[in-house]
């Protein structure tokens, strides 16, 4: 195969290229997302109409919720935010698969005695729940099986409150299949007719450091997200990924190749909105994204958050975007690293809510063009609107 570059002028959006999009979704263009965030449900759904081949890298570092009792006992990637890209991608009209996808979006009640929470469990297991006597038979069959080796497996005092079931099947899928993140991925691709692949960014049990500016150490992701702690009250001056089995010693992780290909062979390359630090900088940290990023041939777009994201305290938009750039490049001079991570810039200045402002100048230093487009409505201001945020996306393939 030879690759050549070209360049050509994109029309956003272009009503054309989105009609024959629509039309063969088969067909439809690689867009990669580093980011597995709630923020790109709804992006997600609306693409999926579009491209049955976008291609989503989540986080398994997530230390909150249940996804921190799973961790805890399992030592484990967190399977959270793969779980909620599958239900996002998932093709739910087909026979069947809306109530595969409520099943796995359930959580067993707070407030519950444990005998009671297991009992919730047994009846699953069995078959004896409503909801799962509703799921397909062979679908059910797989997923009684992983809930069975679950249970079989799980720690005696194991909290079973506020559990999503969703992830306690991925678990048990995960210690059926050797402990093989991606087996289980694949899995419960098929299994819900997922339009796209989605995949943890490395197979690994560890976690997200942060170093804020005036010294201090967050030791676990959730400690930045302000959903289960406070809102830092001091900027961030780095992430790194730590090992907690070694004292939290600073460590690193490769890629396999095959995630390498995904990212070098993309149609274009989404820094999406969401979680600054915890979601999208995370999932750029492991050995071989960086140059994977390089060796691509398409556009590498930045889509910052347009509302508030605790996680960036005193980040402008500029300073995000030379951010991303240092992550990917591994160089500290941003003149060095020019047009080597970063393409463009997507903002809606008219609309959006960029707290810390938008330093248009330190985006043009990069090399990087700034496209500002309407990119809400009236009912999603100061939020981005997924359907008009998709036109753009896949107008740039």
């Amino acid at each position: 195969m030879t690759r050549i570059p070209i360049s050509r002028l994109a029309r956003l959006p272009d009503p054309l290229r989105l009609e024959r999009f629509r039309r063969a979704p088969e067909l439809g263009p690689r867009i990669l997302f580093f980011s597995g965030g709630s923020a790109l449900k709804e992006l997600s759904r609306e693409l999926k109409q579009y491209s049955h081949n976008s291609i989503h890298l989540v986080t398994p570092f997530d230390s909150g919720g249940s996804s921190e009792s799973l961790r805890r006992a399992f030592k484990m990637p967190s399977v959270g935010d793969l779980r909620s890209r599958l239900l996002s991608l998932a093709d739910e009209r087909l026979a069947g698969n809306r109530e595969i996808v409520e099943l796995f979006s359930r959580r067993l009640p707070h407030g519950e005695s444990a005998v009671r929470l297991r009992t919730r469990l047994d009846d699953l297991v069995a078959g004896r729940d409503e909801l799962m006597s509703q799921v397909p038979a062979p679908v059910a069959r797989i997923l009684r099986s992983h809930l069975r080796t679950f249970v079989r497996r799980m720690p005696a005092d194991f909290d079973l409150a506020g559990a999503s079931l969703g992830n306690l099947a991925l678990t048990g899928g995960y210690l059926e299949h050797g402990r093989d993140i991606d087996s289980v991925a694949y899995l419960y691709s098929r299994l819900l007719e997922v339009r796209g692949q989605v995949r943890c960014i490395v197979d690994a049990h560890l976690d997200l450091a942060a170093e804020l500016v005036d010294g201090s150490r967050l030791g676990r992701q959730h400690l930045l997200t302000a959903k289960e702690a406070p809102p830092i009250s001091s900027p961030v001056r780095n992430i790194r990924l730590v090992d907690r089995e070694n004292g939290d010693a600073d460590t690193s992780v490769a890629i396999e190749r095959s995630v390498g290909m995904a990212i070098t062979e993309a149609d274009l390359i989404v820094y999406p909105m969401g979680s600054f630090y915890s979601s999208l900088a995370a999932n750029l940290l492991p050995k071989g994204v960086g140059s994977a990023i390089g060796r691509a041939g398409c556009p590498r777009l930045y889509v910052p958050s347009s509302d508030r994201d605790p996680e960036m305290l005193g980040l402008s938009v500029g300073a995000a975007a030379e951010y991303i750039v240092r992550t990917v490049t591994g160089r500290e001079a941003i003149e060095a690293a020019r047009g080597e991570a970063l393409d463009l810039v997507l903002v809606d200045s008219k609309a959006g809510l960029y707290p810390a402002g938008l330093e248009l100048e330190r985006i043009q230093a990069l090399g990087a063009q700034v496209v500002d487009l309407d990119l809400t409505t009236g009912s999603s201001a100061p939020l981005l609107d997924a359907a008009k945020l998709a036109a753009v996306l896949l107008s740039l393939c």
